[in-house]
């Protein structure tokens, strides 16, 4: 989502390492980092959005989302579909900020940092985390002293990164590592498990989704009234679906 990553703007930044940033309408570049920019959304933003906006997985996507598949990435991406108004605006900024602030995106909330996130051969996720000091960015210039601890806290990003960490071994699978493309039928699964909940619980509910192993009444009344236990379950659902992999 960033407009000016040279290397000199880039830096790995340690956890106690401070830095001082804020973002508000008394800085001169307001809102300037939500045009222009290409955001991808993960299964969690996009369920956040949707609940935030009232609409359907369906809905949103047709409204407010790009599907891109194929080309170089073997597994789709979904991107938020900018305004063309000659700046390529976010269709959620206003002249007074963010309209969906409390549920904005996890890149919006992590910004100026960017995080890495790898599974550990052994098991747990390891981070890191680079400090984007985009010369546009007048946000350096005032504020408070941080670092990536205050920065998480103060952005609520704890809960985000722990839903967006559920998604990684889909995406950090071993298997990818050879290249080539899914089926049609496989990334019809992608983006139902992924980014549409709604059609997921539909299926769920009305018998049709394929199981690896029958579930529990109680486990399938969880997972069709809470969309963050649903999204985990997709998880598991998906490596099974694209790498026969059961858990």
């Amino acid at each position: 989502m960033y407009k000016d990553l040279s290397p000199e703007h880039v830096r790995a930044i340690a956890r106690g390492e401070t830095f001082c940033f804020a973002c508000h309408p008394g800085v001169p570049c307001f809102t300037d980092c939500c045009r222009e920019l290409e955001l991808a959304l993960t299964p969690y933003d996009v369920l956040r959005l949707r609940a935030r906006l009232g609409l359907s997985s369906e809905a949103f996507l047709e409204r407010y989302a790009l599907l891109e598949a194929g080309g170089d990435e073997i597994l789709p991406r979904v991107y938020l579909g900018m305004v063309d108004d000659g700046r390529g605006s976010c269709p959620f900024v206003t002249p007074a900020g963010c309209s969906v602030y409390e549920d904005r995106p996890g890149a919006c909330r992590t910004y100026p940092l960017g995080r890495g996130a790898f599974l550990r051969p052994g098991g747990g996720v390891e981070d890191l985390y680079i400090l984007l000091e985009e010369p546009h960015c007048r946000g350096f210039e005032q504020g408070d002293e941080q670092d990536v601890d205050r920065w998480l806290d103060h952005e609520g990003l704890r809960l985000y990164n722990a839903m967006n960490d559920l998604t990684l071994p889909v995406y950090q699978h071993e298997s990818l590592a050879g290249g080539g493309a899914l089926a049609e039928e496989q990334v019809d699964s992608f983006i139902l498990a992924f980014y549409n909940l709604d059609g997921l619980r539909d299926r769920l509910r009305g018998g049709t989704l394929p199981l690896a192993a029958p579930l529990a009444e109680t486990r399938r009344r969880q997972l069709l009234e809470d969309d963050a236990v649903l999204l985990a379950f997709a998880v598991d659902w998906l490596r099974w679906q694209l790498y026969a992999e059961e858990k």
